[in-house]
């Protein structure tokens, strides 16, 4: 099997050209027909020499896997379905008025398991490449559309850090897609060695999934909690200035009964007071075999209101694709959930 030349960064692509015997300068070619010309066959590379092209060819092929599978909502959102090296992942597309974003995968399944996350329940099967993680924007037929990158979809991505960030800087080197890294979001639960490493190595954003304020609480539904604490994270992102153009945001779903509260409002405020950052709520999505419920559209608004009229920039984030399991929470591969 052949190795993919998508994913490479520009000084692997030179190990490319010197191995197949051609001058330097070839790996920014390559670089140009891959990220900004997105083509599908090395014959294409019409600036390369046919005896360099076959060269090239003898090794690798651009990898670019187009989806199994897609579905789309009513509202515009298609998920694709993408088999990969250690199983199917799923990656969504959500249109809007003046952005499309598009909400990528970086593991099959995930370690995390979370409580009220599909993809945590089908465990986890492996770690996308970046190969993997880049094809999923490179394949899609809305690619030349897209304005956005969330990493929110199936998986932890500081559990897969060499990827994510080696996906990130082909996405925002000049010899890349040469995009803004402020069009590029990164969440994760909060593992603090990959936060650290995050910001000293990546300028996208950061988004934090909270969902609840205190500690104990938020370890019976995310047990990353009991190896790195939000206490703990938040101290860190303190030690950081985010005034400027990067931001942080923290994800709350929503749960009725077990951290809508006043309370829960209160401590929120309470522990981000003075951070520079904004707060999304988000409305829980079912799942099955969990007791868990979303709250009322006007108990949403009330801890919205709460949060901002406290100093925290709080909105409610619109719910996309449930009907095809495409919303926050829902993406999974299992056996029984296709696209």
């Amino acid at each position: 099997m052949k190795e993919p030349l998508l994913g490479k960064t520009i000084d692997e692509l030179k190990e490319v050209a010197a191995a197949a015997g051609l001058p330097a300068f070839t790996a920014k070619q390559m670089a140009d027909w891959l990220y900004k010309k997105h083509i599908r066959s090395i014959e294409e590379m019409s600036n390369i020499s046919l005896k360099g092209r076959a060269a090239i060819a003898e090794q690798y092929d651009i990898g670019c896997t187009q989806p199994s599978k897609a579905a789309s909502a009513a509202d515009g959102t298609r998920k694709y379905l993408f088999p990969t090296e250690h199983g199917p992942i799923e990656a969504v597309f959500i249109p809007e008025e003046n952005r499309a974003t598009l909400c990528v995968s970086c593991q099959v399944g995930c370690k995390m398991n979370c409580l009220f996350c599909m993809t945590g329940k089908q465990g986890w099967s492996g770690n996308l490449s970046a190969a993997e993680i880049i094809n999923q924007i490179y394949s899609i037929e809305e690619s030349e559309r897209l304005t956005n990158i969330v990493f929110m979809g199936m998986g932890e991505p500081f559990d897969n850090m060499d990827n994510v960030l080696k996906a990130t800087e082909i996405l925002t080197a000049q010899w890349g897609y040469a995009w803004s890294p402020r069009r590029i979001t990164v969440s994760s639960v909060g593992l603090l060695p990959g936060v650290r490493r995050f910001i000293a190595e990546s300028e996208c954003h950061l988004a934090i999934s909270l969902h609840n304020p205190f500690p104990a609480e938020r370890a019976t539904m995310m047990p990353a909690e009991r190896a790195y604490s939000i206490i703990d994270v938040i101290a860190e992102l303190r030690r950081h200035d985010w005034s400027h153009q990067r931001r942080i945001s923290f994800e709350y779903t929503m749960f009725e009964g077990r951290n809508d509260t006043r309370r829960h409002a209160a401590e929120l405020v309470r522990l981000l007071r003075g951070l520079e950052c904004r707060v999304n709520l988000i409305r829980f999505h079912a799942i099955p075999g969990i007791e868990l419920h979303s709250p009322r559209q006007e108990k949403m608004e009330q801890f919205r209101d709460y949060l901002s009229d406290n100093g925290v920039t709080c909105t409610i984030r619109r719910s996309r694709g449930e009907n095809i399991s495409a919303a926050c929470g829902l993406l999974s591969s299992m056996d029984g959930r296709k696209a």
